[in-house]
């Protein structure tokens, strides 16, 4: 699951209380330390603390996953859910065994569905691979917006190698803090950015708690002031998102289906 815009307050996550560079989160141990300090009205250009990484190769990639802070597998489903204004919002992503090559990689199907109060309002395929280091790579998405059963958009579809897309890096194998790194680039369409921003966060949601989370932050030049913060549990995978503008928790993972 890579971007979404939809989603905006989990309920049931308790009162939030969010400064853009410490975290404070009533009743969740999310309180960052030694963490570089910086207003959120900063003047800083974040588009210029990222750069698109080196490709490595169609030759360097390998077939399926390793790397822990994803945790897919073939024929995984994780389930995440989210209230917002307009209604419960759930979120399933499944690692398929559906295949695309792209730029000579054989790249992996994850399907993303996101339903509203159980209606299907977006369907998106995004395609994954990863390297022999261990890093998972980004090479684009097929996205379909629906609406009242019928389809009426695929705005934000892209794939590298088109029209001067290029991939990027979803997830390197092993995170540093401070790491930067693009995650995907479609020029005007797709320009996400990512910065690691803590390696040791412990986050507690109705599923459980899970410590050692990796935490990052991500924006994108294409829409100014927006920030996400997410958390990836190593051998869980992606279990909370956040806005830290607002304290508004986004989703929160909800349950995992392993085949």
């Amino acid at each position: 699951m890579k971007k979404r815009s939809k989603v905006i307050v989990f309920a049931s996550v308790a009162v939030l209380s969010v400064l853009f560079w410490g975290i404070v989160i009533t009743g969740c141990d999310l309180v960052r330390e030694n963490t570089p300090a910086m207003e959120e009205n900063s003047t800083v250009e974040l588009k210029s603390m990222s750069v698109l990484p080196e490709f490595p190769g169609a030759g360097e990639f390998v077939v399926g996953f390793t790397n822990k802070f994803l945790a897919f597998e073939t024929g995984k489903v994780f389930t995440y859910e989210g209230e917002t204004e307009d209604g419960m919002e759930t979120i399933v992503v499944e690692v398929t065994d559906e295949t695309k090559e792209i730029m000579g990689v054989t790249t992996t199907v994850v399907r993303d569905i996101a339903y509203l109060d159980g209606e299907m309002v977006e369907k998106t395929d995004d395609w994954y691979a990863e390297d022999s280091e261990g890093n998972v790579w980004y090479f684009g998405e097929y996205s379909e917006e629906w609406e009242d059963g019928e389809l009426v958009g695929i705005e934000g579809s892209w794939e590298a190698g088109v029209d001067g897309a290029l991939p990027g890096m979803l997830m390197p194998a092993n995170p540093k803090m401070g790491m930067k790194y693009q995650q995907e680039y479609y020029e005007g369409e797709a320009e996400d950015m990512a910065m690691v921003i803590n390696l040791n966060k412990t986050v507690e949601i109705e599923m459980g708690t899970f410590e050692g989370c990796l935490e990052t932050m991500e924006w994108t030049p294409l829409e100014p002031g927006e920030r996400e913060h997410k958390f990836y549990n190593p051998t869980v995978g992606l279990v909370m998102e956040l806005k830290p503008k607002g304290g508004r928790t986004m989703i929160e993972l909800v349950s995992i289906d392993i085949p």
